[in-house]
């Protein structure tokens, strides 16, 4: 019998787990993202692999640019990763599986929620998943679609404010610098060094701010964490209205730690955010990820034939 894994490489936290033909996730294991850079997150892959029995074939998902060959480019929120990182050919070597597959994360997810999630029955998909950044991944015609440069569905990086907050790319006004983790982080903590208090620095203090931080700072109605999940669901809503009219998409799926965290209620306002800016008639259903952190799991595994 075949063992096929997914790994699902993130920010913050790595997962993996076995996928079966149907795909439906066995074992899975979870460990926090290495912070050295690329080698050591593929050792990491390589115990995790080793813990779940071994693998015949692997797939991964990584945020940034991946080429043909399995390379990794722009990846703005992962220390060490200049680019290009051949994160296949370092997997290969760190587990001694030969038939491994790399593409980006949130096109791994897409594949995922389009064979079993959210997305299924539909062929014009796209999904958004907030997270430390905002990524996105595009099926057309029931095709995953990649482009000539691997950035096809990079919806973090379509501008929404001109000359607005720098991204974590450099660029500035982007949906990543107002809809990401790290961009809410790196504004919080601005205003707070300005002078502004925030339950956000209450709660985090020196360690990242993740998206329960966020969560608890809502619960507390503090008026930045607030104001940046209102600007967070505009930017995020702007785009996915933008993304539906240049693609004439049939639905919008929105996963990601944020998402997943912050509830279908925050779903459900991203959907009005982009409902508002559609032209009038046209409706277009934007819903929670139904697999959540296993959606990049399954996805992986489809890459290489699960």
């Amino acid at each position: 019998m075949t063992t096929t894994i997914g790994v699902d490489l993130g920010a913050t936290k790595l997962l993996a787990g076995t996928v079966d033909v149907d795909g439906e996730v066995g074992d899975r294991v979870k460990r926090a993202t290495p912070i050295e850079g690329p080698e050591a997150v593929a050792d990491a892959i390589a115990e995790m692999v080793a813990e779940l029995g071994g693998a015949d074939r692997l797939g991964v998902g990584t945020p940034g640019y991946v080429d043909d060959e399995g390379s990794v480019g722009g990846v703005p929120n992962m220390v060490g990763w200049d680019p290009p990182v051949p994160l296949a050919q370092l997997v290969r070597a760190a587990t001694g599986v030969n038939a491994v597959a790399v593409d980006n994360d949130v096109n791994v997810g897409a594949l995922g929620e389009v064979a079993h999630g959210a997305a299924a029955g539909h062929d014009d998909v796209l999904c958004v998943f907030m997270g430390t950044g905002v990524g996105g991944g595009v099926v057309l015609d029931g095709r995953l679609r990649r482009g000539p440069h691997g950035l096809a569905g990079e919806i973090g990086h379509l501008i929404v404010r001109d000359g607005g907050r720098r991204c974590g790319c450099g660029g500035r006004g982007h949906v990543e610098a107002y809809g990401g983790r790290a961009g809410m982080e790196a504004e919080a903590r601005r205003r707070h060094a300005a002078g502004e208090s925030t339950a956000l620095v209450e709660i985090a203090g020196d360690a990242r701010m993740k998206s329960s931080v966020f969560a608890k700072a809502l619960d507390k109605r503090d008026a930045m964490a607030v104001e940046l999940i209102d600007e967070a669901i505009e930017a995020v809503g702007a785009a996915i209205a933008s993304a539906v009219m240049l693609l004439d998409l049939s639905i919008v799926v929105v996963g990601g730690g944020v998402a997943d965290r912050l509830g279908p209620e925050l779903v459900a306002r991203v959907g009005a955010a982009a409902a508002q800016r559609l032209v009038v008639g046209l409706a277009v259903p934007v819903v929670p990820s139904r697999l959540g952190d296993d959606a990049g799991i399954i996805g992986a595994a489809r890459l290489v034939g699960s």
